[in-house]
């Protein structure tokens, strides 16, 4: 027999907990929680979000189309010696002056690279056939493959600009024009220390087909120290006719007449343009052309320089950010995809182990048999008054034997006294020094004469028949602890209609799979029941953790004990109603819960029913409630993305499948708990506020936990809003009014005299 199954069958223990037995190690800690995360997460988001908008500018900004055939001329504004002139134009004074090779040579022009393979076989393409060209870059590509910009360099050939997101000029504004050819030059100084004069518009061709927009980029440029180069030979290949129209194109013509030629090595698949290299240069050299660069072919001085010491880190720094905005997005994609996939999983998941659940209790229909032993009731109070009169009546009202401890933790409000006041039949009121929850719980624990134990918190009501309910799976000796059902009954206003949500499609549908998986984690202090015997054979409630709750639920299942969960065993508790109280009791859940996890760490390597914690509990809590809220930030970030560079039909479709996924299973979990549908209508908008909201506070306390700060405990505030339910028909909506259906020990649906007086001692009245 185990030492956990011993203790089982053995004696309850002593009536009290011992203090050293509930108290665990303690190092020196800061109280309250660190607010320089704040500063550090904001400085996160805020570079995460520059980086996203420099990379969606540069990528999803940069223009895919590939280069037009020669648009048809059409100018106003162009002079005639620029139309008729050379290919390369200087257009800085206000008469623009034009060059053109040099006979018997030819300038090849490289655009839209570097490209990592393209850009490489054309290289040593060039190498073999001792062959120098001029090659036009693109910014975005320099940044993202600098070391074939080097390379480029180093083997002797000349960089151009070719804007820095293949922009067309003639169709962007004066102040785009400029930060495109700004931004190229620093890509050029960062990769490879060097800047070019040179510029090669995309979407331009021939000096004869320059239109009126053209010419006003090419005039802006001159006035910004740039040469214009466009060709007398476009070969076309970007349309990728085949090798030998490439070639035909790039050696038409006949005499020695000079001749600057268009291809690519970039934008695209360019193996005929590789393969056409192999061809033509053969082909011209054997016609006694020269090949050379386009500074040396019209006779000009070298227009690449070095770049200076400001402009090289400059350089660099935009590199080092474009690299970044890249890896930041694959990285922001993957963490997408990881989060889809567990949301997909839990929403396949959760309502398969629902339905399961609900097919398993209809067919068990029953524990064992009927449990009618008397029940002590917990209820550990501190500056309650305005809700545990209502708790009170709840419990006595109820269809099971009860005694009621109401443990007063140092009340300031006259909790003590207004319950003593009621005058009312099996309520012992216990008064101490303020300890703290964990410590009242213990208090209540060590007074109580029952067995079975049902805890409750200071602000829930009872169903009628939710303690009867409640202690029904005592029936099973292997269960230890019963999660009942916890309702919100001031569910009006947008805020409470979200809480109510959570409580019902959240925490419930969870419960369930917990129940089936025999894993269940918390059982919520608002309404649970407890064997006594197990409680106290784990050391009673700890107050190592802000979640005591969940600290003993995971105690209990390290200990062979076996929880459950029994949904309709339902009471009512009042939620938070306003966004800082909902903060500051979802910090301590979340934060307590955590502290948990770590404490019980060890279940991992454990067998048995700690095993199943371990594995299944713990392991979902950290997948589902850790893991999946720090993701959801990704979501929103690459949603915002997506609406403003990428496809906004696209991005609003699969947001409203992820709605759809969501409704599905809300309208599901209503109907396993018999809920009206009404308040459904505001889950949409729950995503903008409350979600966001949520995984705030997931993240603030991962932040608080790995700086090693330790949090006081929040107390919500009350607001008076608990009601005694009438009876059954209560179920399907809030309770009634303080006092209805109350009427004294025999009033209809409450307990019976007679059976109380098994648990009533001396001195239990008031």
């Amino acid at each position: 027999m185990s030492p956990s199954r011993r203790r089982r069958t053995g004696s309850p223990g002593p009536a009290s907990v011992p203090p050293a037995a509930r108290r665990g190690r303690r190092g020196v800690v800061r109280q309250g929680p660190l607010r320089t995360h704040w500063l550090l997460l904001t400085a996160l988001l805020f570079t995460l979000a520059a980086a996203l908008l420099l990379q969606g500018y540069t990528q999803h900004l940069y223009d895919h189309r590939p280069d037009p055939a020669a648009r048809p001329a059409g100018s106003a504004t162009v002079p005639e010696q620029v139309r008729s002139g050379g290919p390369v134009i200087d257009a800085a004074g206000a008469e623009p002056r034009t060059a053109a090779p040099r006979p018997g040579t030819v300038a090849l022009t490289f655009d839209d690279g570097p490209d990592p393979r393209w850009t490489a076989e054309v290289l040593d393409t060039l190498r073999r056939n001792g062959v120098h060209a001029t090659f036009f870059v693109v910014g975005t590509e320099a940044a993202a493959h600098p070391d074939l910009v080097r390379r480029i360099v180093a083997e002797g050939h000349q960089l151009g600009v070719h804007t820095f997101t293949h922009a067309d000029l003639g169709a962007q504004p004066p102040w785009r024009r400029s930060l495109e050819l700004r931004e190229t030059q620093l890509a050029l100084a960062g990769a490879a220390g060097v800047t070019s004069s040179l510029l090669r518009p995309p979407y331009s061709s021939t000096a004869d087909v320059l239109d009126d927009s053209g010419w006003a980029a090419v005039q802006q440029a001159g006035r910004e120290g740039y040469l214009t180069v466009l060709t007398t030979h476009d070969s076309e290949d970007w349309r990728r006719p085949g090798v030998d129209e490439i070639t035909d194109a790039a050696t038409a013509g006949r005499g020695d007449e000079g001749r600057i030629v268009l291809l690519h090595d970039g934008g695209g698949n360019r193996w005929q343009t590789v393969a056409a290299l192999d061809a033509l240069l053969p082909r011209l050299k054997a016609r006694g052309f020269r090949f050379t660069t386009v500074s040396e072919s019209v006779g000009l001085p070298d227009p690449v320089r070095r770049a200076t010491w400001t402009e090289h880190w400059q350089g660099l720094a935009l590199i080092r950010v474009l690299q970044a905005g890249d890896w930041t997005l694959t990285v922001l994609g993957w963490l997408l995809y990881a989060a889809g996939a567990v949301s997909v999983l839990r929403a396949v998941i959760v309502p398969v182990a629902a339905r399961r659940h609900k097919r398993l209790r209809r067919r068990r229909n029953a524990w064992g048999p009927p449990v009618t032993e008397p029940v002590s009731v917990i209820v550990p109070a501190y500056n309650e008054s305005a809700g545990i009169e209502a708790a009170v009546r709840s419990l006595l009202a109820s269809d099971h034997p009860v005694e009621i401890i109401v443990v007063d933790d140092g009340s300031t409000d006259g909790t003590a006294d207004l319950v003593e006041s009621l005058g009312l039949p099996y309520v012992r009121v216990i008064r101490q020094a303020n300890a703290g929850k964990p410590a009242a719980l213990n208090t209540g624990i060590a007074a109580a004469r029952a067995e079975l134990l049902v805890m409750v918190d200071g602000d829930t009501v009872f169903e009628p028949d939710a303690v009867r309910m409640l202690v029904q799976p005592f029936a099973d000796p292997a269960v230890g602890a019963v999660s009942g059902n916890a309702k919100v009954v001031n569910r009006g206003g947008l805020l409470g209609r979200w809480q109510h949500i959570e409580y019902v499609v959240g925490f419930n549908l969870d419960r369930r799979l917990f129940d089936l998986a025999e894993c269940m984690p918390t059982v919520p202090g608002a309404v649970g029941a407890f064997r006594r015997s197990a409680v106290l054979a784990v050391g009673g409630v700890g107050d190592e953790t802000l979640a005591e709750d969940t600290d003993l639920t995971m105690a209990l299942c390290r200990d062979g004990w076996r929880v459950v969960y029994e949904e309709r065993a339902k009471a009512w508790t009042e939620a938070p109603a306003s966004l800082s109280a909902l903060w500051r009791q979802r910090y301590r859940w979340c934060y307590g819960t955590l502290q948990a996890m770590w404490k019980h760490r060890g279940a991992l390597r454990q067998g048995g029913q700690a095993g199943k914690l371990g594995r299944r509990g713990l392991g979902y809590l950290l997948v589902f409630q850790v893991l999946l809220p720090l993701l959801a930030p990704v979501v929103d970030v690459f949603a915002l993305y997506g609406l403003a560079f990428l496809d906004p039909v696209r991005i609003v479709g699969l947001w409203l499948a992820f709605l759809l996924v969501q409704l599905l299973m809300a309208v599901y979990a209503f109907r396993l708990d018999r809920e009206r549908l009404g308040p459904l209508w505001s889950l949409p908008l729950q995503q903008f506020v409350y979600r966001q909201l949520m995984y705030l506070v997931v993240i603030q306390s991962v932040f608080t936990a790995l700086a090693g700060s330790r949090l006081r405990w929040q107390r919500m505030q009350r607001y008076g809003s608990l009601r005694v339910p009438a009876g059954p028909a209560a179920a399907d909506g809030p309770p009634e009014p303080v006092g209805a259906g109350v009427g004294g020990p025999e009033a209809p649906g409450g307990y019976r005299a007679q059976v109380h007086e098994a648990v009533r001692g001396p001195g239990q009245g008031t």
